[in-house]
């Protein structure tokens, strides 16, 4: 009886352990959550964004999901392909960015004048593109090329080979709407999220004439939940939260339909990039939002990369305990 008492027992118990792994299997498959993490435009703050990544990576959370706009995009699209906090740290500190994103050209840095291809140089920075018809001076086409060739390192320059889904926002010149690109070369999509109207050539991608993202939707939070992502961190680089439009406004922005204005006269009146801005804020559940000058959107030096990273890497240590907690709770595979 004692033998038998014992084979039922051990019986018994593997048959516990089991429905134990089966329900904690299940209790995880319910729980698991899925990451995005969103990285807002702002121009050369976008340094921060590099030290956010760095305490990210020490406590341990890996992004899902990945949205960016402008220069959120240049971060987010190169993190996507496989590039470590250390790596872009390192882009972000060494690359000569005022020659970069102006088309400077080195050779040319000792002219006072020169014209050459159509194109009016003074100390190597185009300033009069005869052949450009477009809206916005600067090609672009360095940022485009010095992308292509990271991208390339990491054996990934379309969106299908991404390692992390990833979208940038850009948008259409012709109709002022949204549009997030999700497919073809990775470069050219970074580039139209990045281009500044009136300062960058807009970029032509599937018959639309895009331009820089962060007109429409400067903080895609609401991108990352179309994905699927359970829980968004957010990174934004605005420093004065802009209100939406009040009664006045309205009844402006109700005249200017009634006129039958076009699309970016509308936009002006509407300002729906202010709406969906101020809404995203309220969805992400990590905000993350380093205090810059308004002045560092466009200060490319080293120094001021370095200083920035670290302002970056200090605000989001200051959301340390909420960033571990999520290493803590089930994901998805």
């Amino acid at each position: 009886m004692q033998v038998v008492n014992r084979l039922f027992g051990k019986r018994i118990g593997k048959l516990l352990s089991l429905s134990f792994i089966i329900f904690h299997l299940s209790f995880s498959g319910a729980a698991a959550q899925k990451i995005g993490l969103v990285l807002g435009g702002g121009g050369a703050k976008g340094g921060a964004e590099v030290g956010v990544l760095k305490v990210l990576e020490e406590a341990g959370v890996r992004p899902d999901i990945i949205v960016g706009t402008s220069i959120g995009s240049i971060v987010g699209g190169l993190y996507a392909a496989g590039y470590t906090a250390a790596e872009l740290e390192q882009m972000f500190t060494q690359q000569e960015w005022l020659a970069l994103l102006t088309d400077r050209r080195s050779d040319l840095s000792g002219e006072p004048y020169k014209q050459d291809g159509g194109v009016t140089y003074i100390f190597g920075f185009p300033v009069i593109d005869q052949g450009n018809k477009a809206f916005g001076l600067l090609r672009g086409g360095r940022v485009e090329q010095v992308l292509d060739s990271m991208l390339s390192k990491k054996g990934c320059t379309q969106f299908s080979c991404l390692p992390t889904p990833f979208r940038c926002v850009a948008a259409s010149m012709r109709d002022a709407e949204e549009v997030v690109l999700s497919s073809g070369s990775l470069p050219r999509a970074i580039r139209a999220s990045m281009a500044i109207p009136g300062v960058f050539k807009p970029v032509s991608i599937d018959g639309m004439q895009l331009v820089d993202g962060g007109m429409m939707n400067n903080l895609p939070v609401d991108v990352a939940r179309q994905m699927g992502a359970d829980i968004v961190i957010a990174v934004d680089l605005q420093q004065d939260k802009p209100e939406n439009r009040n009664q006045e406004e309205n009844l402006i922005t109700g005249i200017a339909d009634v006129l039958g204005v076009g699309p970016m006269a509308k936009w002006i009146f509407h300002r729906p990039d202010i709406t969906k801005y101020n809404a995203n804020r309220e969805q992400c559940d990590v905000y993350i939002n380093p205090m810059l000058p308004d002045d560092d959107a466009s200060s490319f030096g080293n120094s001021n990369m370095v200083r920035m990273i670290g302002i970056g890497e200090q605000t989001a240590r200051r959301q340390l305990s909420r960033l571990l907690q999520l290493t803590a709770q089930p994901r998805q595979q």
